[in-house]
């Protein structure tokens, strides 16, 4: 799917692309936004706009030198940017390629971040004068709902808290490790965008001298930025700290069970030696035709398990 924006008196606005003029009205818009091309719109832009598109492998690369560089005019940046599919969150990457007239952008899955963008464009909230500025808004859009998703994980995150520090039941525990593992992915995953942000605006920050404006709103996304890292890194601390907190508590639960169960035998243990010596079947026993022989035996059972219950209540291990 590709869709074009065009920059006019210092707005966004999308433009309708038809199949036979097409090719004219992409050399006239400000912003390209390719999801999933066809091989018939990804031929269009190349024999358009040669060398800007990357291969898919490509986009993928993790070393610096492979997400930003400079060719010519053109600067390249690949961006991760976060999505939720069957509720669990994804990260995919971006590709832009700025150019002095026209910015560039290719990706593989529908992204919150520019579904919101498309709609800001049809009701006119998208200020912006240049490609970079759509760049930049586009940068600062996506900070924004980071950081409106680490608040909701926050309050996810207190929700479970207070169940694993409060509700210390069993099968409880267990619900709140599989909540905590989701949070842990959650949060990693943030992480691992908010970093990579970083890198980008780092990158974009060092490039666009010769534009101090957009410079400052690069300066102001990064300070942001450095906020948000540092409540991600908090987070993963409290999620560490309760998955600690879970397991020893799980622990504790799983070893006042086996101390119950070694309390039990060792009380059972004394009634059975007196059940065991009576029950041998030697000729010669005094108490075998002993009248109270039977009473004899189960008082003597009832009382050697008594006993040691009575010492364990005693010391406090009960």
């Amino acid at each position: 799917m590709m869709r074009a924006f065009s920059i006019a008196d210092g707005r966004l606005s999308e433009c309708e692309l038809e199949h036979h003029n097409a090719a004219e009205t992409l050399r006239e818009v400000g912003w390209i936004d390719l999801q999933e091309p066809s091989s018939e719109e990804r031929w269009l832009i190349e024999s358009l706009y040669p060398e800007s598109l990357p291969e898919a492998h490509e986009v993928e690369e993790i070393e610096s030198s492979s997400r930003y560089f400079i060719e010519g005019q053109d600067i390249h940046v690949h961006s991760l940017f976060l999505y939720q599919s069957e509720g669990r969150h994804h990260t995919s990457t971006v590709a832009f390629t700025l150019k002095p007239d026209r910015l560039l952008s290719i990706r593989d899955v529908e992204l919150a971040d520019f579904r919101l963008m498309r709609l800001r464009v049809r009701r006119g909230w998208v200020e912006a004068a240049t490609p970079l500025q759509v760049l930049t808004t586009l940068f600062d859009q996506k900070v924004d709902n980071l950081a409106d998703q680490l608040e909701d994980l926050h309050r996810n995150l207190e929700s479970v808290s207070s169940l694993v520090l409060e509700n210390r039941v069993s099968g409880e525990m267990e619900e709140s490790l599989d909540k905590l593992a989701r949070l842990e992915d959650s949060n990693g995953k943030m992480r691992l965008v908010l970093m990579d942000t970083q890198r980008s605006i780092s990158f974009l920050l060092r490039h666009i001298r010769q534009n101090p404006e957009e410079q400052e709103s690069c300066r102001e996304i990064l300070r942001d930025l450095d906020t948000l890292m540092s409540h991600a890194t908090f987070m993963f601390e409290k999620i560490n700290f309760l998955m600690d907190a879970a397991l020893g508590f799980i622990n504790i639960q799983q070893n006042q069970i086996i101390k119950t169960f070694s309390i039990a035998a060792v009380v059972f243990l004394p009634p059975t030696l007196v059940a065991s010596i009576y029950g041998m079947n030697f000729e010669q026993m005094p108490e075998l035709k002993w009248m109270l022989g039977y009473p004899w035996a189960l008082g003597l059972m009832v009382l050697s398990g008594i006993a040691p219950y009575w010492y364990f209540k005693r010391k406090g291990w009960l």
